[in-house]
């Protein structure tokens, strides 16, 4: 079960990478690329994956923790859909404003 979660969490961390990267590679020219809906979904649906291996299996879960992160990872999903389908609302300080959602979700992840 190890390596199915150790899986997760790799496939979670590339999901959030290619979020952040996308909108730090599109400040130049604002908008929300392909890339960006696809790690942004890729990272909620692992986080998802993982938070339920980890009840399956018994271990402990920080519920609080889970919740500000899933609340921030919503929020981040609905910018970058948000940004898809209206390209004007699309700023730097839109893509700003998500890359910092993504930043905090992984410290929250880290440092908590």
């Amino acid at each position: 079960m190890s390596i199915v979660k150790g899986f997760l969490v790799v496939l979670h961390l590339i999901g959030w990478a290619m979020t952040l990267g996308g909108a730090v590679a599109n400040m130049k020219t604002p908008q929300v690329s392909k890339g960006m809906v696809h790690g942004v979904l890729t990272a909620l649906v692992t986080g998802i994956a993982l938070v339920g291996l980890l009840e399956a299996t018994g271990g402990s879960v920080s519920h609080a923790k889970i919740g500000i992160k899933l609340v921030v990872a919503l929020a981040a999903t609905i910018m970058v859909f948000l940004g898809q389908r209206d390209e004007k609302k699309v700023t730097t300080g839109f893509l700003g404003a998500l890359s910092g959602l993504v930043v905090v979700n992984v410290a929250i992840a880290v440092l908590w």
